[in-house]
């Protein structure tokens, strides 16, 4: 799962994108309005943790953007203005959650791992895919009645094909979402392949059937069919 966090003060930025990365998360930073529009034009994301009040803009104006294009991610408001009137506004522009600073860390993780858990998955706390099943407070997944170890990065891998069931998943698409911004520094996709393959190689061997179908010269697509 892959998160934006906007925040113009180093110090809580960098505390956010430390605790949430502990938490299994890819973290993406940005300082500053023009940053941040960037990464949203490039990169998509599962929830943006955005400030109202940035350099060069507003963040207000991000979430405006962001229903504008359609996107997918889910939103959450951070300010240290507890005002009534930014609350509101934020949240009839389109935004999902509100959090006035100071804030507790486990309390932004928890409301976003229910917002992500909302957007992808109607709010289950049980993901069920025949005969897999995914418990994403606990990161934990079971394949006919056993636990399986995954790495961080097979659980993404997993959720997300999960998540884009019956849909042609490219490979950058896979790469961006998996890795981020750092994918852009990778010469090949060797990377992701071999990912694709342990994980593969681990459903298999608990008794699944092979789901991720492999599409030739494009990306992969998760489907029983």
């Amino acid at each position: 799962m892959k998160l934006l966090i906007i925040e113009d003060e180093q110090a809580l930025r960098d505390a956010i994108q430390q605790y949430m990365e502990t938490q299994g998360y890819l973290c993406e930073i940005a300082g500053n309005f023009k940053e941040a529009m960037d990464k949203i034009d490039y990169y998509e994301y599962d929830c943006i943790v955005v400030d109202i009040g940035l350099p060069m803009g507003s963040g207000l104006d991000i979430v405006k953007e962001l229903k504008s294009i359609k996107s997918k991610a889910g939103i959450i408001i951070i300010s240290a203005r507890d005002a009534v009137d930014d609350k509101i506004m934020g949240l009839q522009l389109g935004s999902d959650d509100y959090l006035t600073k100071p804030f507790h860390l486990s309390e932004l993780n928890a409301r976003v791992a229910a917002i992500i858990r909302r957007r992808n998955f109607g709010g289950e706390e049980k993901i069920l895919f025949n005969e897999i099943e995914i418990y994403p407070a606990a990161k934990s997944v079971k394949m006919n009645d056993k636990y399986l170890d995954l790495t961080q990065k097979e659980y993404d891998l997993l959720v997300y094909f999960i998540s884009n069931r019956g849909r042609l998943i490219t490979k950058s698409a896979l790469a961006q979402h998996i890795w981020g911004d750092q994918y852009d520094q990778a010469e090949s996709y060797d990377f992701l392949y071999t990912h694709i393959k342990n994980l593969r190689k681990k459903m298999m061997e608990s008794g699944t059937a092979d789901y991720i179908k492999n599409i030739y010269g494009t990306g992969y697509k998760f489907t029983d069919n």
